[in-house]
């Protein structure tokens, strides 16, 4: 009977080194969790034995159960880098046929070539879908949609309007507009010779495929104040590319201004003439607004304001996550966009998870049902962006867990070893 009592020591005793081994290779695990092994002895016996002389007869493992103590957190500079601070787990679905549901601490979450984010086994992190403003609409599990990053966001937008102010130099030379040239008037609109015409400015503008177009603006002063004319005239020559935009035909917009540099001609956006964009987009109408800021004044020509209305299809820039989990990215066009909330999820016996690896479980009926939910609410963790939880093991504690199961195993070892002398006794014992 010892024999077979010790034997059940040295079974029991091996599956602890086994799992304080295992605890102490997994140490640099994202978000694993300890094991803890649980015993209880054996008892046999009759309904007619003695009570008091009953014998044990040995050991057995009871259940090996991973405790799901808060492990360090660590930062990254990653925005996917995801930690739950307080209980819950991520939600995952694998992508293959089955689309299995599963749930993990590890938040070392990374994004494929076509744009799902992923966990480090290729199962795709789930999201409840939301409004515009990151509302939740639903958090049933059987709800929840896979998280993909849009490279793009939104159509693009050809350039309707320029907006600027500009301050003209008042000591700025008059250079006659001639279209023909003479002796006496050299000077003929050239955009190559910056002789022809005093200032100019440029701005990025926009077709209808999003393709960036160089619009430049030349200013050229025709006239001063003279006898019953008290203003100043300039005309603006507006080219986008190679062409230069026309009103009715007629290229170069007129601009007045008063005795005191006031702008009194236009007043409203100067519309020019359609033109065929070069990269083949739509035919464009350009207005030109110089609002009431542009001015003609002593001191240096300056541009204090520009803009234009047109935008390209957003490139993705970047993404962030909150403590709640709306994952959201940001466009180069200015947009920013809700892709979801992370989906996350709690246990009533979180011991009853079924490891499946990489920190990382699926659902059993020890475990009960999933309860799901936003981060931060109904007892649900916040979520850490930028961050990772690192492993709960002890490396101390396990290192003197492994001594007592290593001096555990040789003591049932030294009692098979005694039974047998004993037993080796009786038998070569002689009357």
């Amino acid at each position: 009977m010892s024999f077979f009592t010790s034997l059940t020591g040295l079974n029991a005793a091996q599956t602890e080194l086994a799992t304080v081994s295992n605890n102490i290779a997994n140490t640099g695990t994202n978000g694993f969790k300890r094991s803890r092994v649980t015993f209880g002895d054996i008892i046999a016996s009759s309904p007619l034995q003695n009570p008091s002389r009953i014998v044990g007869s040995g050991v057995a493992v009871k259940s090996i159960a991973q405790q799901f103590q808060q492990g360090a957190i660590e930062t990254s500079d990653y925005a996917l880098d995801l930690a739950v601070s307080g209980q819950g787990f991520f939600v995952v679905k694998s992508a293959n046929g089955d689309a299995q549901v599963a749930f993990t601490r590890n938040g070392a979450f990374s994004v494929t070539p076509d744009r799902y984010v992923v966990d480090a086994s290729g199962r795709r992190v789930q999201l409840f879908p939301t409004t515009n403003d990151g509302s939740v609409l639903t958090t049933e599990l059987g709800a929840t949609v896979s998280a993909k990053l849009p490279l793009t966001s939104g159509s693009p937008q050809a350039t309707g309007t320029i907006k600027l102010a500009v301050n003209l130099p008042s000591d700025s030379e008059v250079i006659p507009a001639k279209a023909i040239y003479t002796a006496t008037n050299p000077y003929v609109f050239d955009r190559s010779n910056p002789s022809t015409f005093n200032k100019s400015t440029s701005e990025t503008i926009y077709d209808s495929l999003g393709n960036p177009l160089a619009a430049t603006i030349y200013y050229v002063k025709t006239a001063v104040p003279a006898g019953a004319d008290p203003d100043h005239h300039w005309t603006a020559h507006v080219f986008v590319g190679d062409t230069e935009l026309t009103q009715v035909g007629v290229a170069g917009m007129s601009m007045t201004f008063d005795s005191g540099g006031v702008l009194t001609a236009p007043t409203t956006p100067a519309v020019f003439d359609a033109f065929q964009p070069l990269g083949g987009g739509d035919p464009q109408v350009l207005a030109i607004d110089h609002g009431i800021a542009t001015t003609q004044q002593s001191g240096a020509f300056a541009v204090t304001a520009v803009s234009q209305d047109g935008f390209q299809t957003g490139q993705l820039e970047s993404v962030s996550v909150d403590t709640s989990g709306k994952l959201q990215a940001s466009y180069s066009n200015g947009e920013i966009h809700v892709i979801g909330k992370v989906a996350m999820a709690i246990f009533s016996n979180p011991q009853g998870l079924k490891q499946i690896g990489d920190a990382t479980y699926v659902s059993s009926p020890l475990a009960g049902p999933a309860l799901t939910g936003e981060g931060g609410k109904n007892g649900l963790g916040q979520i850490m962006s930028g961050s990772l939880e690192r492993s709960n093991v002890d490396l101390t504690a396990e290192l003197v867990g492994l001594i007592t199961a290593q001096r555990n195993f040789q003591a049932n070892a030294k009692a098979i070893e005694t039974s047998s002398t004993l037993l080796s006794t009786i038998v070569n014992m002689r009357s």
